[in-house]
């Protein structure tokens, strides 16, 4: 009997980027459909219109570069980030406020690092953070109203025209601040039963948003169940930020509820997709925990006592910060090697 002799290592090939990538994209559609069937067509023309021009800005860098384009653009990295900036962004958002933030995405966060493999922070989370902060307005006043697609919500072509117009008097009757800006900035005049009488919250947690957050974490276990991503980061997200509301936030005639911290803004969005970037996030499974819970605490901190409702952007690229100090407090123990024992060498324990 003859055998096949290869040498090692005898290890499984690992998944291609681009499939990694094309499981992302698809993990993410029922959040997109979500969002489409509660807040009208805004996000998907965002998404369309984000990967267009992130896929044409990296096109454009990579031919700056004298390297071939197409070899780059199957990778659906910058499909990815097109994608999650189009999901993240509000419903209105005019088409320039869109472009600026795919074109610094894929231009600033990532190519001018580069390229794929060495930014540092979340590409799409640059992209986000930058025009939150260059477009407030624009970022802050284009959120749908929760109608059902079916409802009185605009149709495609109005919502089109509205983004593409990016006039803000054709699209104040389509718009309404988000649940948790409304209970960021009215609790502290009226108690929580009156400001959970506000439409934005319906009958449950918050009129759509908890069928998006649902939606997302599908997703996410997906993801997690295909072994594309792993259970560290999201698991330490979600229980520190849930450890922070529960400790600090207990009076919900103070502070937002936990039900609204987990149901009510992009967190489950940014604990399956956003935080588990392979590229900006910590490597080691410790450093996992640590970055994961490192975020939930942020989002808590400038979600309650900042300026800003929702704070997952802010949060990812503060953690980003982090991750070389992480990684080099914990790496992970080498293969063949044992944990080194602790105590004096050559003493018995008693």
């Amino acid at each position: 009997m003859s055998f096949v002799q290869q040498s090692s290592p005898h290890a499984r090939q690992a998944r291609p980027t681009s499939q990694v990538m094309l499981w992302v994209i698809i993990a993410a559609l029922p959040g997109l459909l979500a969002q489409t069937l509660f807040f009208g067509w805004g996000n998907l023309i965002n998404v369309v219109w984000c990967v267009g021009v992130a896929m044409a800005s990296e096109a454009a860098v990579i031919k700056l570069r004298g390297k071939p384009v197409a070899f780059f653009l199957k990778d659906n990295t910058a499909a990815v980030t097109g994608l999650l900036l189009g999901l993240s962004l509000p419903q209105f958002t005019p088409w320039w406020v869109s472009a600026t933030a795919a074109i610094s995405a894929i231009v600033v966060a990532k190519q001018l690092y580069g390229g794929l493999g060495s930014n540092p922070f979340n590409p799409a989370m640059v992209g986000y953070a930058l025009v939150l902060i260059s477009f407030p307005v624009a970022m802050t006043t284009n959120w749908a109203q929760p109608v059902m697609l079916w409802g009185d919500t605009p149709g495609f072509g109005e919502t089109l025209s509205a983004i593409a117009s990016g006039q803000q008097t054709v699209i104040d009757g389509w718009t309404m601040a988000t649940p948790l800006d409304e209970y960021k900035h009215k609790i502290a005049s009226f108690t929580s039963s009156e400001v959970l009488e506000h439409p934005t919250f319906g009958e449950g947690v918050a009129l759509g948003w908890e069928w998006v957050n649902g939606a997302f974490l599908a997703g996410g276990l997906l993801l997690i169940g295909l072994r594309v991503i792993t259970w560290h980061i999201p698991v330490s997200f979600l229980a520190a930020l849930a450890f922070m509301s529960l400790a600090f936030g207990s009076n919900a005639d103070e502070y937002a509820p936990l039900s609204l911290h987990l149901l009510a803004g992009a967190t489950m969005f940014g604990a399956f997709f956003i935080a588990t970037d392979p590229v900006s996030a910590a490597t080691s499974r410790q450093g996992k925990l640590i970055y994961g819970a490192g975020i939930g605490v942020l989002i808590y901190i400038i979600r309650t006592w900042g300026n800003y409702p929702d704070a997952v952007a802010f949060a990812v690229l503060l953690m980003n910060f982090a991750v070389p100090f992480i990684d080099h407090y914990t790496p992970p123990r080498t293969y063949g090697h044992h944990k080194p024992r602790r105590g004096v060498p050559g003493r018995s324990r008693g």
